[in-house]
């Protein structure tokens, strides 16, 4: 529509905000305490930080506080959380989508002024009657530009991080939290028996991504019948596109001896779980072999140091102790592990959880991390490639580990015949 001098007042006129109930309110992935639990930690935060409210802007802060799980498409989003409720401020664009599949209110900003989002966010804070003075947001994840929008939108009101303290409070995973990442460790399961059945001279990599996320989406839609089903995904890799982690997968087709790296990542409403082996296509060469046995040696000692007290750092120092003895440190690639949740390639990461030389978090129960060592060889050098495992292990209330990923790992089984 062009705007003239005729329709531009009936534009101006047009609404800023807006509720929209549209529909009932559909199932959550967790149950009403759940959520309160989860709040009622970030309160705890708020409490001690002396803030009046929380503006919350990264998809895993909304996901985690809401259950809601935005698509950003260039436009903002947020959850506000005071002393006694939470609010989402959402586009609309999505309608009333927001509202039905999160855990609180929801405003609705529209389109028709740039600032409508800021705009709600001072209408959230006013309509429960919140004067701002001491505002909590996520550094981790808000652009400069944003952060200045929102202390623009709220004069005097100093903005502080609660990033961190948030990220901590999700390393705790709770017992619902912990199921909806089992039922994630068993897809990724399925996603690598479909896989390592496709697997075949002459197939092409993302042939074979495409049978291994097919089978992991039915299966999430089974088991999660009421929610959204979305972002799963596969990264099977060849030859020298084994050599980096997060390689998509290519139109490169499978030859005999080739090195393979399966990577499957069920997204159970917005909790990431992972699935990582290597295989070969047909037998291995002889430095292959040594490299991956290594890397199995690792991997297994690695299993044994996740329990109840140990210390991220000094389970990465130890490993490190094992590619040294065979000249391979190097070769290294990454940490030897994270934890698991409200996570994503494209979003959240709870860093302060990782198996890594600069980390002292001391594991305890509650926490869910996994045990993947990587190296890399390049190409050109006997046994060429990139080498991983990767399983996930829950510490348990009673001190247990649970190592909850079945796929086998190791030469014994993941040479593929042709």
């Amino acid at each position: 529509m062009t705007i003239t001098a005729d329709n531009a007042s009936s534009i101006a006129e047009l609404e800023r905000l807006k509720v929209l109930h549209n529909g009932t309110k559909g199932k959550l992935t967790f149950s009403d305490a759940e959520f309160e639990r989860r709040l009622g930690g970030l309160r705890k935060i708020m409490a001690a930080k002396e803030l009046d409210a929380v503006i919350l802007t990264s998809y895993h802060g909304i996901k985690y506080y809401s259950d809601f799980l935005y698509t950003t498409f260039g436009r903002n989003y947020a959850l506000v959380v005071t002393a006694d409720d939470s609010v989402t401020v959402t586009a609309n664009i999505d309608a009333g989508m927001p509202w039905r599949t999160s855990y609180g209110e929801n405003i609705v900003y529209t389109d028709w002024r740039r600032d409508n989002f800021f705009f709600g966010l001072q209408e959230a804070l006013r309509q429960r009657g919140v004067k701002a003075t001491r505002l909590g947001v996520e550094d981790d994840f808000l652009p400069g530009l944003t952060r200045e929008k929102i202390a623009a939108a709220f004069p005097g009101a100093q903005l502080l991080d609660v990033s961190q303290d948030a990220m901590r409070q999700r390393m705790i995973k709770s017992a619902e939290e912990i199921e909806v990442i089992k039922h994630g460790a068993r897809i990724g399961d399925l996603g690598g028996e479909a896989i390592r059945n496709a697997i075949r001279e002459g197939i092409s990599e993302y042939e074979v991504a495409l049978i291994g996320t097919e089978a992991m989406v039915h299966e999430i839609a089974k088991t999660f019948p009421d929610r959204e089903v979305r972002d799963t995904w596969v990264w099977f890799q060849s030859g020298i596109n084994t050599d980096g982690a997060h390689n998509w997968a290519t139109t490169r087709k499978l030859q005999q001896g080739d090195i393979l790296s399966l990577n499957c990542f069920p997204m159970t409403s917005g909790y990431y779980t992972a699935l990582e082996r290597t295989l070969f296509l047909g037998q291995p060469d002889e430095r292959s072999l040594e490299l991956w046995n290594i890397n199995v040696e690792v991997h297994k000692r690695g299993l044994e140091l996740i329990k109840p007290g140990a210390v991220c750092k000094d389970i990465a120092a130890e490993l490190n102790e094992i590619y040294i003895s065979n000249g391979l440190l190097a070769n290294r690639t990454f940490g030897y592990g994270h934890s698991f949740g409200v996570l994503s390639h494209y979003y959240g990461r709870e860093a302060g959880l990782e198996l890594r030389e600069d980390i002292d978090t001391v594991l305890e129960p509650g926490m869910v991390v996994s045990m993947e060592p990587m190296i890399t060889v390049a190409d050109g050098q006997p046994g060429a490639g990139g080498y991983r495992e990767h399983d996930i292990l829950v510490i348990g209330e009673d001190n247990s580990v649970e190592n909850i990923t079945k796929f086998p790992f190791g030469p014994e089984k993941n040479i593929i015949e042709a």
